[in-house]
């Protein structure tokens, strides 16, 4: 685990695109914030600086960003992507020497994708005397880490009933890798999102927590289950 100094909170490292997870650090919280019409996300990243702003918060306060794209991406197009995502974070002065701090959920909606990327919400970091933790955990597909071939998705190819509960319950090891990487527990979460166009089954980890599924792809062609897990105390509509 990092710690993002400018920005108030913790973080697993992953890669350039985006880190595993973030956590407040002491004397700070989490909030998220969701936009009523989500913007293009050059609009996106001007209206997140320009709140930022008004509170009076660094750019490097930003810790999380939800996407919303028009389709599930190749690994070419999808690093593509990342490499423009990048370059605004880099303008920012958020990324590190070879990783970037910010967690990141990218995904496709089934019905009506937009026609470019979109700003769907991000998370930032403000002064909090609460106890307590925040956090955010990336969004994962059951890809392996830093994969680059199809036979490294768990149960390729197969959308069944019984490949996708394998496929959820991988990410759910995944999520829970994470959490235990910045010291949390399932328990702590206040929200967990699945992506997928297909019914899965996560039972024996979910259990009862507080889940949403979201129709919708993740943002790399073949795979077929997402998810990301946050706890927040504060959110806003923009």
């Amino acid at each position: 685990m990092l710690e993002c100094q400018k920005g108030g909170y913790r973080f697993l490292k992953s890669g350039r695109p985006y880190s595993a997870g973030v956590v407040a650090a002491p004397g700070f919280e989490i909030v998220h914030a969701r936009f009523a019409a989500p913007p293009v996300l050059a609009a996106g990243f001007e209206a997140t600086a320009g709140h930022l702003a008004s509170l009076g918060r660094p750019k490097q306060a930003l810790c999380a960003m939800e996407l919303r794209c028009p389709r599930p991406m190749s690994l070419e197009e999808f690093k593509e992507f990342n490499d423009g995502y990048c370059s605004v974070l880099s303008k920012w002065g958020i990324l590190g020497e070879g990783f970037n701090p910010v967690a990141r959920t990218n995904v496709s909606p089934v019905v009506a994708p937009p026609s470019e990327p979109l700003l769907y919400g991000f998370s930032y970091t403000i002064s909090s005397a609460a106890g307590g933790e925040t956090f955010v955990i990336a969004g994962a597909g059951e890809r392996g880490e830093g994969a680059g071939r199809a036979s490294d998705i768990v149960r390729w190819g197969e959308t069944t009933e019984d490949a996708m509960a394998e496929k959820a319950l991988s990410v759910c090891n995944r999520i829970t890798e994470r959490l235990s990487g910045l010291g949390l527990e399932w328990s702590a979460a206040t929200a967990v999102n699945i992506y997928t166009a297909h019914a899965c089954v996560a039972s024996e980890v979910l259990g009862e927590l507080p889940v949403t599924w979201h129709y919708a792809r993740p943002p790399i062609v073949d795979i077929e289950f997402e998810m990301d897990v946050r706890r927040y105390r504060h959110e806003v509509l923009l």
